[in-house]
């Protein structure tokens, strides 16, 4: 990883620039990563060929950057608050955190021991339990502490997780293609996390506006017995112009048997017969086969899975998660306008 600090001005309001390639090794597509004879084989062959297999990879390895990135923000951030109120780290902790703590009581204690599976008695364990609570608000106050820092000082982070193409062929998109930032789903709709998730990614489509666009690749899995009937319903409702619609009720309604598909066609008051006639014909199978086809090509194993301006982020995220890499992205697309505007 290349990773380069700039640091403007010190103290209050200042911002933290980190700046990172997300990988360990920076290298062009046309760069030559391997000689077979006469054939020489590029990082772009090998992306293209292998990027199945590289994808997750890279994913687990940002996630390891961003947590080790995490913790030297947050130190810095003390350590900048030390220096300029002219202070040890130590001291300012020591009044910041540790003189926040308070011990629990007796009857804190024995509650806590009573949940303990033990058979020792409370007076050897009682040590043990205070040291352990101790810790645990210890922890809790420095992570609110450092809340407080960053809410102090702008931190603007650029390190992002690796990135692909993603054909937008065969997508339901919802907005438009041309959107500083455009998020891609491939989900399932009986997958847990994907409906925990919908509320969000609508969420998002509210606070951006039109600087969003939403498009939606099917992955169902094969776990799930109804999932993929499920999405070539969704395809059949787009048929009639009313894919987001159906798409919104599957993830609300969680019904996705074949009768309750019919029956949520008809409350959206579809044309039940052609409805009903592209689902049963199975018209839509092959574009929700081309999806999941492409999905692993791509190297996805689960769902949710999210690419943002082709950031490959995947698990279960929670808004937070979302709006910070959309955050990111939109501030950068706007730097580069401004670059572009300059030229």
């Amino acid at each position: 990883m290349q990773l380069s600090q700039a640091f403007l001005g010190f103290g209050l309001g200042v911002t933290l620039v980190l700046l990172g390639n997300g990988s360990a090794v920076a290298q062009k597509s046309t760069d030559v990563v391997a000689e077979i004879g006469a054939v020489k084989l590029t990082m772009g062959d090998l992306e293209q060929q292998e990027s199945s297999k590289l994808l997750q990879a890279r994913y687990d390895f940002y996630q390891a950057e961003s947590k080790a990135l995490d913790d030297l923000i947050d130190t810095t951030l003390i350590e900048q608050k030390a220096r300029s109120e002219n202070l040890t780290v130590e001291q300012l902790l020591n009044r910041e955190v540790k003189a926040q703590i308070k011990d629990p009581t007796e009857d804190q204690l024995k509650i806590f021991y009573e949940g303990l599976e033990t058979d020792q008695p409370y007076e050897v364990m009682r040590g043990k339990i205070l040291e352990k609570i101790r810790a645990l608000r210890a922890n809790k106050a420095r992570a609110a502490y450092i809340r407080t820092l960053r809410a102090e000082t702008s931190v603007y982070v650029t390190l992002a997780p690796p990135s692909t193409v993603v054909n937008l062929e065969n997508a339901d998109v919802l907005g438009s293609k041309s959107a500083p930032v455009m998020l891609v789903e491939f989900a399932d709709y009986e997958c847990p996390y994907c409906q925990r998730v919908a509320p969000a990614i609508k969420k998002l489509q509210d606070d951006f506006g039109g600087k969003l666009a939403v498009a939606y690749k099917d992955f169902p899995l094969p776990m799930h017995a109804h999932a993929e009937k499920a999405a070539e319903a969704a395809r059949c409702a787009g048929k009639q112009g009313r894919f987001w619609a159906f798409h919104d009720e599957l993830f609300s309604s969680k019904e996705l048997d074949v009768d309750q598909l019919k029956a949520q066609a008809r409350a959206l008051k579809l044309d039940s017969s052609a409805f009903d006639k592209c689902l049963d014909a199975g018209e839509t199978a092959a574009a929700v086969q081309q999806d999941r086809e492409q999905g692993l090509r791509l190297g996805l194993t689960g769902t949710p899975s999210f690419f943002v301006n082709g950031h490959f982020l995947s698990g279960a995220l929670d808004y937070a998660a979302l709006r910070k890499i959309v955050d990111q992205q939109l501030e950068q697309s706007l730097n580069q306008a401004a670059i572009t505007a300059k030229k």
